[in-house]
């Protein structure tokens, strides 16, 4: 393993440096992503990267007890392991997390063509007022914040730049949501959460 990598010139040395660096720091690298200022979805540079090295890249993740995964259908790379620890989600981030594998798992039974699914704040929020999760319309500054966090990794990109955000403001969520929670475990987390909010009610 150290062979190969001393094989390689130090152009492609930094290159795998900064890729490990990158899915430590956010767990998944996407095939594509939301380019702003074309509107559409360009070729993730990092992406071709992890594919040139991606044995080597497995064995490097392996000896830490972490699995390094491709999704070729989701256009996915992304690492798995009980030695990983993440950040702890606010319970926001963990609400948009949840009804954001809703709305893509919905939006792509309606057999759209493309892998990535477009919404908004305003509909996150609604959703959740549906299944009577938020007791209070969070503060503008929460809900940047949370977007914040889940477009660090890599599950949405907001089209708006984040000191603009509004309800009418419109996300891209990425395939890397199915990498999250399958769909009958946010089903069932839901239910708990809502289950949680009505002893806060009843105490």
């Amino acid at each position: 393993m150290i062979e190969y990598y001393e094989q390689l010139t130090e152009q492609e040395q930094e290159q795998v440096r900064q890729v490990v660096e990158l899915l430590y720091r956010q767990t998944f690298v996407l095939e594509r992503k939301y380019d702003k200022r074309t509107g559409r979805m360009v070729l993730n540079r990092e992406y071709p990267i992890c594919e040139k090295h991606l044995d080597f890249l497995k064995a490097y993740f392996a000896i830490a007890g972490i699995r390094l995964e491709e999704n070729v259908s989701t256009g996915t790379i992304y690492i798995q392991g009980t030695h990983l620890i993440g950040d702890k989600l606010s319970r926001l981030a963990t609400l948009y997390l949840l009804i954001l594998k809703l709305i893509y798992e919905e939006q792509m039974e309606e057999a759209s063509s493309s892998m990535h699914v477009f919404t908004t704040i305003a509909e996150m929020h609604g959703r959740l007022g549906n299944f009577q999760l938020l007791e209070r319309q969070p503060s503008v500054t929460e809900v940047r914040r949370a977007v914040a966090v889940l477009k660090r990794f890599q599950v949405i990109e907001p089209l708006d730049v984040m000191e603009e955000l509004d309800m009418e403001s419109r996300v891209v969520i990425y395939p890397s949501i199915h990498m999250v929670l399958m769909g009958d475990d946010v089903r069932a987390l839901i239910q708990t959460f809502g289950e949680e909010e009505t002893e806060d009610e009843t105490e």
